[in-house]
């Protein structure tokens, strides 16, 4: 593995400029993150490519000696623009995304979703990444603030290793199914081969999500797309825990953790440290500090809660409400049961430094981390490792990743059940020393066993052998051979597949349309000398001719049952078929696949004339394929002595006359066989495969996407089929021109 370029929102740098127009100061951050990818980035000569924060207030010669400090230690500056902060992180990360994940839809604004700022901010990070990368470098990609840019990358550097992590919950595909942008960002995270997440039910909910919305199944902890088998892996972020313990021992912290202890008064100390977000639970945990007290008055006293409130994206004016609704409902509770020297709540709102936090976590009694939801939640860890005494209690919210790790150890908690929290501070509160040490023991073996360093080191690991291609693709030197081999041909005759081909599957079949950029390929495809297209479809020919009956292409619909000749004079010919059509079958079948629709949510009967087709793509994945071969079996038995056939393709069974197939495409199209023609047949499901059998021995059969394929030539994706489908075109006009220029060019022989 070469270097390590990590890419994150944020440098793990802060720069701070002295009053007057002193000399700035660029400081490492203390983040988990930083600590945790500082050793490899350092130790692999690596790049850290993310934004430097705001460096409008510096000077020109200011800035330049930042950016100079920025590259002698090989950080590379994002430089974006106050809007693009503002629509990019504190608009749609932030507002949108954030929200969302953490399953708070009602957070997520009505309008102005800055979507497109968020989309052009990730490019702009991509190709930040992409003009400094090297073949062999390992690139990895931080949270949910650039979830586009592994595709982005995968697009500039396809041969690149790629990873990215999610430092918050993946959420069920019925939350992600709520935002409009759900299949972008989907299809941008598929651009890693290594996505991970902090538990194993975070990466089995993406892969749900990624089977119901986009339809892609996995196999195991693998997603094939475009080719590429791309892994889902849970990877708990630890934290640097010898660090918090070597704090928690020095003699200032025993002190000061001491001193608390003393200005409690004798009160037993409860502890919450939280970022002021609203996701925290911090409301509810203040709630259910009033009821206790209500509940039991002779713990007025006795108990304080010493909330730290760490600020918290302080420019977002949710976020600044929040922070009002917040002071007024501790001055509510203090006001309804404090007395002259005592409060029952201690509310600081600042940051700490890491020194001061650790005296807190060993002043503390009972540690509060009892989030509405959270994708980890290293305050919990960090409590485990500074209690290095093993006192202290643990109550977290079961709603936090690391209650997967320290369920064993952590008293945990509903955060949305006041009365139970209530309960469990209570149960917290009496329980004894030899009870307090067994749990501490249980949760520091975790904590210190998978620390910050273990958890980078178990996903580069991955990374490293992520990189599997499951179906081989065709490497770009063999189809620019191939290009020139077809290109060099006298004659030409195309024969494409149109939905999975040229066009990406969708969920709706009725929703996909050819776009304009398709259009003008095939009619630039149709005008090269010695070319003819054929489109091939399952589709009716209705479909087909308003989609393409203006191009002078030839159109086979309903799997070549129905086709269209290619136009004479420029006038288009009419439909036609080359055998007698039954659909006396029909009336049996389609009350069979109606029944089974009705019975399946999410299937639809499509009927076509000659066809019927029923389509389970938009169905509870296991179901579908349950129900679809529930289905094949009962055709085979209504169709028994029937002119017709049920076959399985991409999500849809077909019923079709028996013996129609792609394969008369072929004979067709090649009857009579243009001399010297060469035969392209694209296609990308088992239909196609027809088409690729009745080839000559001169043709070309490309497969497209990751099924398995009898073709001997594969590209990972319909975007892939037109980049080659352009090309060729490329190479025919080439040729074409130095034929025109140079009568002994070897282009001159090609046609007669």
């Amino acid at each position: 593995m070469g270097r390590l370029v990590i890419v994150s929102n944020r440098l793990p740098v802060t720069v701070r400029a002295d009053g007057g127009g002193g000399e700035p100061k660029v400081a490492r951050s203390p983040g988990g993150l930083a600590t945790g990818l500082s050793g490899p980035h350092q130790s692999s000569g690596g790049l850290w490519v993310g934004w430097p924060g705001d460096l409008s207030a510096l000077g020109p010669e200011q800035r330049d000696r930042v950016r100079a400090e920025l590259e002698g230690q090989r950080l590379v500056p994002v430089d974006l623009t106050a809007e693009e902060v503002s629509g990019y992180y504190e608009g749609f990360s932030n507002r949108v995304l954030w929200p969302l994940f953490h399953y708070l839809l009602d957070h997520i604004p009505l309008e102005a979703m800055q979507w497109e700022i968020y989309r052009r901010v990730n490019a702009r990070f991509a190709d930040a990444v992409a003009e400094r990368a090297s073949p062999d470098d390992t690139i990895w990609v931080q949270d949910y603030q650039l979830c586009l840019v592994p595709a982005l990358l995968r697009e500039r550097l396809p041969g690149a290793r790629i990873g990215f992590f999610l430092h918050i919950p993946f959420p069920a595909s019925e939350v992600l199914q709520a935002l409009p942008w759900r299949d972008e960002l989907l299809r941008g995270l598929l651009g890693a081969d290594l996505v991970g997440f902090h538990t194993s039910l975070y990466a089995r909910q993406c892969a749900n999500a990624l089977r119901r919305l986009l339809g892609l199944v996995a196999d195991g902890d693998r997603v094939l797309y475009q080719g590429r088998s791309v892994r889902l892996g849970a990877y708990p972020m630890g934290i640097d825990a010898e660090g918090f313990a070597r704090e928690a021992e020095r003699d200032e912290v025993v002190a000061r953790a001491q001193a608390l202890r003393r200005e409690a008064g004798g009160a037993r100390l409860l502890l919450g440290i939280d970022r002021l977000d609203y996701t925290k639970g911090i409301r509810r945990r203040l709630l259910a500090l009033d009821r206790l007290l209500e509940r039991a008055p002779e713990l007025r006293g006795q108990v304080t809660l010493l909330q730290i409130a760490v600020p918290s994206r302080t420019s977002i004016a949710e976020y600044e409400e929040f922070r009002q609704d917040v002071d007024e409902v501790v001055g509510r509770v203090n006001g309804a049961h404090g007395t002259t020297s005592w409060s029952p709540v201690r509310y600081l709102y600042r940051s700490f430094s890491r020194e001061d936090l650790v005296a807190f976590y060993r002043a503390a009694d009972v540690m509060l981390v009892t989030p509405l939801r959270d994708g980890m939640n290293l305050v919990a860890k960090e409590f485990v490792a500074s209690r290095v005494d093993e006192r202290g209690v643990l109550l977290l919210s079961e709603l936090a990743g690391a209650s997967a790790e320290l369920g064993a150890g952590a008293v945990l908690v509903n955060p949305y059940d006041v009365d139970g929290t209530i309960d469990a501070v209570l149960r917290a509160l009496a329980m004894p020393e030899d009870e307090q040490r067994e749990r501490m023991r249980a949760m520091r073996d975790r904590v210190f066993g998978w620390d910050v360093h273990r958890w980078v080191r178990a996903f580069l690991q991955d990374l490293e052998g992520a990189q599997a291609p499951r179906l081989a693709l065709t490497p770009e030197d063999v189809l620019r051979r191939l290009r020139e081999r077809i290109a060099l041909a006298p004659r030409r005759v195309l024969l494409l597949d149109v939905d999975g081909t040229l066009l990406e599957h969708r969920l709706e079949p009725g929703h996909v349309t050819p776009d304009a950029e398709l259009l003008a390929l095939l009619l630039r495809l149709a005008g090269l000398p010695g070319t003819e297209v054929h489109l091939v479809s399952g589709r009716p020919a209705s479909v087909l001719e308003a989609w393409f009956g203006r191009l002078p292409v030839g159109l086979h619909a309903e799997h070549g049952l129905w086709w269209r000749p290619l136009p004479q004079g420029g006038q288009p010919g009419a439909w036609r078929t080359d055998r007698p059509v039954s659909i006396a079958w029909k009336g049996r079948v389609r009350p069979l696949l109606e029944a089974l629709s009705l019975r399946t949510p999410g299937a639809l009967v499509e009927e076509k004339p000659s066809t019927l087709a029923w389509h389970y793509r938009r169905t509870e994945p296991d179901l579908g394929e349950a129900r679809a071969a529930e289905l094949l079996r009962r055709l085979e038995e209504a169709l028994e002595g029937e002119d017709a056939e049920a076959i399985a393709g991409d999500r849809v069974v077909e019923v079709r006359p028996r013996g129609a197939t792609k394969a008369a495409v072929v004979a067709r199209a090649l009857s009579p066989a243009p001399p010297g023609a060469v035969a392209v047949a694209m296609g990308d499901d088992r239909t196609d495969e027809d088409l690729f059998g009745a080839l000559p021995p001169s043709g070309v059969a490309l497969h497209v996407g990751a099924r398995e394929s009898a073709a001997p030539y594969r590209l990972p994706s319909a975007a892939a089929a037109r980049r080659f489908l352009r090309a060729l075109a490329d190479e025919v006009e080439r040729l074409d021109r130095a034929s025109a220029t140079d009568p002994w060019s070897s282009a001159s022989h090609r046609s007669p």
